[in-house]
């Protein structure tokens, strides 16, 4: 019969077993084992190095290239838009490029007859009836809201008011400055816009700054309303879209892939970069001295990296 003592005796071979089975693995992993995987590290080590080194001697050479770009834009740009009002109207996702791309219109010669920062408020859906009242409550004598668009779109409407009061007119009255300026006050005190520049007159044409598409649960419908509010400008001045990048629901892609907008406002999709903004400079002028829109940049519907030189 098997006893207490068996079982104990048992169990110590067992153990003993495992241990022994322990010190050999271990050893044996100390061999050959121990020293693939030891060689696998440092090769892994050594291939981090390199594509270390390779990152930093990228940005070094993008830096560089910058660098070019910035100490040669007084050449390229002298003079290309002298005497030329631009408006610049700045997007909620532009802000941390819309110095860079103003700073390009200066060295192009432009005058800026101001800034307006679109806040998101102006694109929220919510807004649309809040934005119809008022359009009705800012109009002015010399701004009034005869000819807007009656579809009961609040961004469309603000925008064609704001437009026409902002951009150069085929038809008199000029807008007295009294007017314009209650017509700012309105629209700044409602915090659907801020007057970053003093708009000191009408514009010839505008510049719109952009960047990347809105990605909240409403994003169809403001970056929709974003389109809506530079077709209106386009309706009554030349307009250039500098942004960032060409992805689904971006204002670039929305007007690359429209066969109407594509053919009247031009766009750069590198605006947020030095040669981007020179670039805009450049397309701004192109408006204006060939009557025609271009697609600029890296992205999906660039034609070329910035517009061919007049012959």
């Amino acid at each position: 019969m098997i006893n207490f003592r068996y079982h104990v005796v048992s169990l110590t071979a067992v153990f003993l077993a495992l241990a022994i089975g322990l010190v050999v693995g271990t050893a044996a992993l100390n061999g050959p084992v121990a020293d693939s995987l030891s060689d696998n590290v440092n090769a892994l080590r050594k291939d981090n190095t390199q594509l270390r080194e390779t990152v930093n001697s990228l940005r070094e050479e993008v830096n560089r290239e910058e660098d070019f770009v910035a100490e040669a834009a007084p050449i390229l740009l002298a003079d290309k838009l002298a005497g030329r009002r631009l408006l610049v109207v700045c997007l909620p996702s532009g802000r941390d490029h819309a110095e860079g791309v103003m700073a390009a219109l200066d060295l192009a010669g432009a005058t800026l007859t101001g800034r307006i920062d679109v806040q998101d408020k102006f694109v929220n859906p919510d807004n649309s009836v809040e934005l119809l009242e008022l359009a009705t409550a800012a109009a002015r004598p010399t701004i009034p809201t005869t000819g807007l668009p009656g579809n009961s779109d609040g961004v469309e409407t603000s925008s064609a008011l704001l437009a026409s009061a902002l951009v150069d007119r085929e038809e008199p009255p000029a807008v007295e400055p009294a007017d314009l300026a209650a017509l700012l006050d309105a629209y700044g005190d409602a915090g659907y816009i801020t007057v970053e520049q003093e708009v000191t007159g009408p514009a010839e044409a505008v510049v719109v700054v952009s960047g990347q598409p809105y990605v909240d649960r409403d994003a169809a419908k403001k970056d929709a309303a974003v389109v809506t509010m530079v077709v209106q400008f386009d309706r009554v001045s030349q307009v250039v879209v500098a942004g960032t990048g060409s992805s689904d629901g971006n204002l670039i892609s929305a007007v690359r892939n429209d066969p109407t907008l594509n053919q009247s406002i031009s766009t750069v999709d590198n605006g947020n970069t030095t040669a981007g903004q020179s670039v805009t400079a450049l397309a701004v002028a192109e408006q204006f001295t060939l009557d025609q829109a271009g697609h600029y940049g890296l992205g999906a519907g660039a034609t070329s990296l910035m517009p061919k030189r007049p012959e």
